[in-house]
């Protein structure tokens, strides 16, 4: 994708090989600046401070921080020490361990004096899988907003999302916003309501950041506004990303997700989840097992923006003293979910409907771990 006319991806490797950069994200929507990494630990600390995020991405930026640390010190034991650090940034996203543990097995039997040369290549593997997996997902997620379109013509087909699920949160292109992207790009008249998605207000600050890049029209609403919108027949279907998707089809996704799936269930508004097979835990049963990460307080006390001198500034907008809760992740249960819009087609939210179109189920990733 692009900004200000450049192409970008999320995260790449510098020209001589020695780090990768990647978008600081804590910086956008007023600021666009990079951060190189050249170390396992300022890969550990991209993830745990988001300055990367999104399922996708963070499972490739640790691809890369385990490449960095084989570079330092190849052996098993650093390797070993490696992957635990960087499995320990983030809990709830499986991408990561999926990531972490397709690298530390590339390279596990291989001559300790090839392993960072072999580790360095299949993250670029997992970075160009994950481009052309996306692509795939906003393919057959086109269908469904021209089949939107084709329902109301001449009308705009408006779509309401949650968080961020676009190139931002992957290496390029998206989950939840690529068939937006196509959509747009085919000449359909597509508006996006964006939901703000507290307490980081990733909808109101990255994915209107890319949206806008991208000349899609958007609304920025608050998170609440969403069943408002839906009760008025203003959104016509709904999708979101998701973080870890368990064997039933339950979603674990930005907090806030499984309000706007009940409201889709109580208005006849479809609501799809738009998913990497990589995203798929087929080790985890259901939503109950999925660890949900708790965040700092700050999140939910501070906020921070642009004044009108252009300075950025972080405010408290809660009483001094005023504890705060900061669950980042909730579970929408299958049975709310529409379908899933998957880079082989759309299935039926449940485990029936995933090894539809994966009758593989997952081995040679995490179930192949158990088996």
């Amino acid at each position: 994708m692009k900004v200000r006319g450049r192409a970008y991806r999320t995260i790449w490797p510098v020209p001589d090989g020695s780090a990768v950069e990647v978008i600081d994200q804590t910086k956008l929507p007023h600021r666009f600046a990079t951060v190189r990494l050249v170390s396992a630990g300022d890969a550990a600390q991209a993830i745990r401070g988001m300055v990367v995020r999104g399922a996708p991405l963070i499972g490739a930026t640790a691809a890369y921080g385990l490449a960095l640390a084989l570079r330092e010190d190849a052996s098993d034991e650093a390797l070993d020490r490696a992957h635990g650090d960087l499995l320990a940034t983030r809990p709830t996203a499986v991408n990561l361990r999926w990531a972490l543990d397709r690298v530390r097995d590339a390279v596990r039997n291989r001559r300790r004096d090839v392993r960072a040369q072999e580790a360095w290549r299949e993250a670029a593997a997992i970075c160009d899988e994950d481009v052309e997996t996306c692509r795939r997902i906003g393919e057959h997620g086109f269908v469904l907003l021209r089949d939107a379109a084709a329902a109301k013509p001449g009308q705009t087909v408006n779509v309401l999302t949650h968080c961020n699920a676009g190139w931002l949160a992957c290496v390029d292109w998206g989950t939840a916003l690529a068939p937006i992207y196509l959509a747009h790009d085919a000449g359909l008249p597509v508006h996006v309501w964006v939901d703000e998605t507290r307490p980081r207000n990733q909808g109101a600050s990255l994915t209107a950041f890319e949206l806008g890049s991208h000349g899609v029209p958007h609304t920025v609403i608050a998170d609440n506004a969403g069943g408002h919108l839906m009760q008025t027949k203003r959104v016509d279907l709904a999708i979101t990303g998701t973080d870890r998707v368990a064997r039933n089809g339950d979603v674990a996704n930005k907090i806030g997700t499984y309000l706007k799936a009940l409201a889709a269930r109580d208005n006849g508004v479809p609501f799809y989840v738009a998913l990497p097979s990589s995203t798929i835990d087929w080790t985890v049963p259901s939503g109950d097992a999925i660890p949900i990460e708790e965040r700092g307080q700050t999140e939910v006390t501070h906020i921070s923006g642009r004044l009108p001198d252009g300075s950025i500034a972080s405010v408290e907008v809660t009483p001094q003293g005023s504890a705060a809760a900061n669950p980042a992740f909730d579970i929408t249960p299958a049975r709310l979910v529409s379908g899933f819009i998957t880079e082989r087609g759309i299935c039926d939210a449940g485990e029936a409907g995933l090894r539809s179109l994966f009758p593989e189920g997952g081995l040679g990733g995490a179930e192949q771990e158990q088996s």
